[in-house]
């Protein structure tokens, strides 16, 4: 724990994700109180137009009395996305389903157009 109180912010502990284009890092960290947080970081590559790249990172920091807080609100927006996924999946069908017997009841002469 002497190397805690040295720095401040001493790693602990680090996670990372890989998702797609994006890497996710996890990380705990200690402050000099030796109390612990959560930083999050998404990392993207991104290209410059001279061919190099850089990473462009976005971090959040979070801190132990959140936790429980940012946890409920993180499983409820995803439960509620994985509800809106499961609604429009069912509404696009039906709509795919509407469309195609509506096609088949629709005829139309363009030809008839002209005569008017």
């Amino acid at each position: 724990m002497e190397e805690l109180e040295n720095n401040d912010r001493a790693e602990i502990f680090s996670k990372a994700v890989r998702a797609g284009k994006r890497t996710y890092f996890f990380d705990v960290k200690s402050t000099r109180g030796n109390d612990f947080y959560l930083t999050v970081t998404e990392s993207k590559k991104r290209f410059l137009e001279d061919g190099k790249f850089r990473y462009e990172k976005h971090k959040i920091f979070l801190y132990k009395e959140d936790f429980e807080k940012f946890i409920e609100g993180l499983n409820e927006t995803i439960a509620k996305i994985n509800e809106l996924k499961s609604q429009f999946s069912s509404n696009e069908s039906e709509e795919n389903v509407g469309a195609a017997e509506g096609a088949a009841f629709t005829n139309v002469d363009f030809d008839d157009l002209g005569n008017q």
